[in-house]
């Protein structure tokens, strides 16, 4: 095999290009099948439909929608997907049985995929049979098959704990019956790259219908060892959304695809720009949720939360992702996260896109609760940083503030009456005070208008409070609205995780808006 060393200028970056025998890949999707082995995962008779349409819809070759002998709902579902009149090739899954095909035929499939354990340990306490036994098995089902006139693909199940010689003589059998393609199965995924690569090749050299292969990610390499597959002349690669399949499931569709046309600039049908919206209709339609970390469609993918991270992805997004595949190549979107790592660039950008334009200092003062925020464990979303925005923006400059709160400290229980002390700063001069009320919240809101409060009287009209998100430790948005004897009337809001402090800070904010209309 061939390898070609090149260096990419404009990155510095070293790459190794592969020469691939096939340029056009063929993508198998499986997710129907091997989504339902998935421990918990059952679809019902639409979800099957409309997941078939959404396959369809994404550009997959061909769908193995069942195994329509396992029931009759089975095979009912099958045949209606059968007739949904899709571009893809629909294939039925049958053993080495003629009442397993008998039943793909009646579910009018397009393709018939039939299977036998090849390996020693799975022919021997499995199926039972001699290794004479499987071969003579495998070609009269492949005969069956075409004497229907249907394409037939072969899988020797366990291929890659199969000796080797006798794989080839079982692939050759098959070849010679009829069958279309021939299938390599990691089966129980024991393969390494390095291992799938050289069996493909073997296979490869040694028959002339196209190769498939199908892996399975019990060591994490479903997706390393179907590429290395392709390298070594596979055709046709096996997968499933999601990576959904029996124990840890099967190759993922997407980081294959990906994979293929930005690392070995190969192609395939699939329209890359559906695959983030499919992802989730199978996460929707599972109830297996997508770990944010997933690579090609997870939450993560691309998202940036490190200050050198995202200055640099503001300024060329490349700086910081593989450049090669884009957010908008998959349908998905890049996101600045926040958090304790967040950046001073990072927050000005996303509140400029919002359309909100914070002077230097508010934006100091905003980033600061972000990283608080962050420090405390919490995850900041937009809508945190929006209210905390809104919030500073919304305070009276610091030289222009009347007055000031110092310290806040309450007291409450079961058994105690709700008390609370403050500290405020008020025309340059400091006051405590302390007041009981009907809740902690009621109490400080009390002591501070006692304080405040002199010939001209400023008054609680309006309060609310809200969670900004879900969770105990949800940031909070407080809006107060003030009002003086003349009738003039302000609002002012805070956010904080710590409901009385948002609450004060709210009213401090909205007396120190009204201050310059009623002086003390």
């Amino acid at each position: 095999m061939r390898r070609t060393r090149y260096c990419d200028f404009t990155w510095g970056i070293v790459f190794y290009s592969v020469e691939i025998p096939n340029k056009t890949i063929e993508i198998f999707d499986t997710t129907l099948r091997d989504g339902e082995q998935t421990p918990g995962v059952s679809f019902t008779h639409e979800k099957k439909l409309e997941i078939a349409r959404q396959l369809d819809r994404l550009g997959v070759n061909i769908i193995e929608a069942g195994f329509p002998i396992s029931s009759a709902g089975e095979k009912e579902a099958v045949k209606d997907i059968s007739h949904l009149g899709l571009n893809c090739i629909v294939c039925g899954l049958a053993r080495v049985v003629k009442a397993d095909i008998d039943a793909c035929l009646d579910a009018d499939v397009g393709m018939v995929h039939t299977f036998v354990s090849t390996s020693d340990i799975q022919r021997e306490h499995t199926i039972k049979k001699s290794r004479e036994e499987v071969v003579d098995m495998a070609v009269e089902a492949v005969e069956y098959i075409k004497r229907h006139g249907l394409p037939c693909l072969f899988s020797a199940m366990d291929a890659t704990r199969t000796d080797v010689d006798y794989l080839i003589k079982v692939f050759k059998a098959a070849e010679e019956a009829g069958a279309d393609i021939l299938n390599i199965p990691d089966t129980v995924g024991v393969a390494s790259p390095v291992s799938m690569k050289g069996l493909t090749a073997e296979v490869y050299k040694n028959v002339r219908v196209p190769i498939a292969v199908h892996c399975h990610n019990d060591f994490g390499l479903a997706v390393a060892n179907s590429l290395a597959a392709v390298e070594a002349g596979a055709k046709q690669v096996q997968v499933t959304m999601n990576s959904l399949g029996e124990r840890a499931g099967n190759a993922d569709l997407a980081q294959v695809v990906m994979s293929l046309h930005s690392i070995y600039g190969v192609k395939t049908t699939i329209r890359t720009r559906h695959l983030v919206e499919t992802a989730r209709v199978i996460e929707r339609f599972s109830g297996i949720p997508i770990s944010p970390t997933q690579p090609v469609v997870g939450a993560n993918a691309f998202s940036h939360e490190s200050g050198i991270h995202s200055h640099g992805v503001i300024e060329d997004s490349k700086t910081f992702e593989p450049g090669i595949m884009t957010p908008e190549m998959v349908g998905h979107q890049r996101r600045l996260v926040l958090g304790k790592h967040t950046g001073k660039h990072a927050v000005k950008k996303i509140l400029n896109d919002s359309g909100l334009e914070p002077t230097e200092a508010e934006l100091n003062a905003i980033l600061e609760r972000v990283k608080a925020l962050g420090d405390k464990g919490k995850k900041v979303t937009d809508v945190d940083l929006y209210a905390i925005t809104e919030a500073v923006m919304g305070e009276v400059a610091h030289a222009e503030r009347r007055i000031i709160l110092d310290e806040l400290s309450v007291m409450t229980g079961n058994m105690v009456t709700p008390t609370a002390t403050v500290r405020l700063t008020v025309d340059g001069k400091q006051y405590v005070g302390a007041m009981t009320g009907v809740g902690p919240v009621d109490a400080a809101l009390k002591a501070v208008e006692s304080l405040v409060n002199g010939p001209n009287r400023m008054r609680l009209r309006e309060f609310r409070m809200e969670a900004i998100t879900g969770g105990s430790d949800a940031l909070a948005e407080v809006m107060v609205g003030v009002e003086d004897d003349k009738g003039h009337m302000v609002t002012a809001r805070a956010a904080r995780e710590d409901i009385v402090r948002a609450s004060v800070e709210a009213l401090v904010n909205a007396m120190n808006r009204l201050s310059p209309i009623s002086k003390k």
